[in-house]
């Protein structure tokens, strides 16, 4: 029986095997949460909410052993691993508040002695979700998706399966049907597409790199089945000339480190107004210089090992690459020796658009400085991307950085904040950053049969 393996990214130490499904556990399975699924549809929304309650409560009580589980398979440094546990709960608690309220029929005016608009559930739904938010990528598809009556399939990145095996236990644990929600190991990649294609799922969401997001809307576009991808991103973060720079500084610093620098909602290209870059690179340099690098375990660390081997390599390709065109090393710039996928936090300055830290995506500890004559240069370089997940703009004049905001296309704008997905906004991008919405209102949305229902007298004869 074929088995995965999940390593340990700071040490290259094994953590555990995981037998994978053969074709006939696989039917099972889908089986079980299409049988699950038909059962679940029909109890009431008081119900769900109850069970997703039990959920929050389980993930806060536990929140420590699932924090170590995070920062043990993929190597997030461990206070921002607990803040990513809490971020589920305090998600199920959202959806259990408001999932009433946004499944209510919306009733519309017309001929009919009633009609109106209801949110059903559209059945079974896969997720192919990413390694680097264990727990947040699939919790955010799984309380809104479950709670509008759907059932849920898991396929997680590999390298994060004990993870997932938690998730799967604790919806169980809860309460939820068995079956309901159901982790899918599985060691061969043609069988996702055997389960796309399998009439007893009804549509796929996939967070990951924008290769895997065409193959998976390939797949279920031969089916014809409903999709929500979410891609990569290479977020600009814009840097005005009345910015307070000391004050932006840290907040810099936190919007592109977060998680190593592994996420694709982190900043990636500071575009920097001429007339404060020079002191924004002194500042950022000292403070990037200063994060305190090593055990994932340790409260202490901020920056934690790359989650695998071969993102080193392609973290360090880029930074080099980038210095060989002529980008200024500010600090950083190479591996760090020993055991473990360490990447020095890395200030790149004078970089241009022909660069690879500019016009790929950087998933690593990589900052890319980018100086801008004026506001309307700086905003046609923050839109000079493929990616269009989100972009952040900072500025003393709020109302003119809203106005500036219209000239980059991206699926969310912040004004003087750092990007974060919030469970009340909807969450999703644009261009290669893919399609379809997650979280808020229009996220639960997303995986229901939005259905007119129109109803009148029987006619007299």
């Amino acid at each position: 029986m074929s088995v995965i393996t999940t390593i340990n990214p700071a040490t290259g130490e094994k953590l555990a095997e995981y037998p994978g499904l053969d074709e006939a556990g696989l039917d099972a399975a889908l089986q079980q949460t299409a049988d699950a699924q038909k059962q679940w549809r029909t109890t009431d929304i008081a119900h769900r909410t109850s069970l997703l309650r039990k959920v929050a409560a389980i993930l806060r009580d536990e929140v420590e052993d699932h924090a170590r589980m995070i920062s043990l398979e993929m190597g997030k440094p461990i206070t921002e691993a607990r803040a990513e546990v809490l971020k589920c709960a305090l998600t199920c608690d959202y959806y259990a508040d408001n999932a009433a309220a946004f499944l209510a029929n919306k009733e519309v005016k017309t001929e009919a002695v009633t009609s109106f608009v209801a949110y059903e559930p559209i059945g079974v739904v896969l997720a192919v979700m990413p390694w680097n938010f264990p727990y947040w990528q699939v919790i955010r598809f799984a309380a809104p998706a479950l709670t509008s009556g759907n059932g849920g399939l898991l396929k997680h990145a590999s390298n994060v399966t004990g993870a997932a095996k938690a998730i799967e236990s604790i919806f169980e644990r809860a309460g939820y049907p068995t079956g309901l929600f159901r982790t899918l190991v599985l060691t061969k990649h043609s069988m996702v597409g055997d389960i796309i294609a399998d009439n007893r799922v009804a549509a796929v969401t996939l967070t990951g790199s924008e290769g895997a997001g065409a193959q998976v809307a390939e797949a279920a576009g031969r089916a014809l089945k409903k999709t929500v991808l979410e891609l990569g991103g290479s977020d600009p973060f814009v840097i005005l000339g009345d910015a307070d720079v000391p004050a932006i500084t840290p907040l810099a610093v936190r919007a592109r480190f977060v998680n190593t620098g592994q996420s694709c909602l982190c900043a990636k290209r500071f575009v920097v107004d001429a007339t404060v870059i020079a002191d924004f690179e002194s500042r950022v340099g000292e403070a990037v210089a200063a994060l305190a690098i090593g055990d994932p375990l340790s409260d202490e660390t901020k920056i934690g090992p790359l989650a695998k081997p071969s993102f080193v390599d392609d973290i360090d390709r880029q930074v080099q690459e980038s210095i060989a065109m002529g980008a200024r090393l500010i600090t950083g710039g190479h591996r760090i020796d020993g055991p473990g996928n360490y990447y020095a936090p890395t200030v790149l300055a004078d970089v241009t658009r022909d660069m690879p830290v500019f016009n790929q995506e950087t998933f690593g500890p990589v900052m890319a400085i980018v100086k801008a004559n004026g506001a309307h240069e700086a905003i046609e370089l923050a839109d000079a991307s493929q990616y269009g997940l989100a972009a952040s703009i900072w500025t003393a004049d709020m109302n003119a950085g809203l106005e500036l905001g219209k000239g980059i296309n991206s699926g969310a704008l912040f004004i003087n904040g750092v990007v974060v997905s919030d469970p009340r906004l909807p969450f999703g991008g644009v261009k290669l950053s893919g399609y379809g919405r997650e979280l808020s209102i229009e996220g639960m949305h997303e995986f229901t049969n939005v259905r007119a229902v129109w109803a009148g007298a029987m006619p007299r004869s």
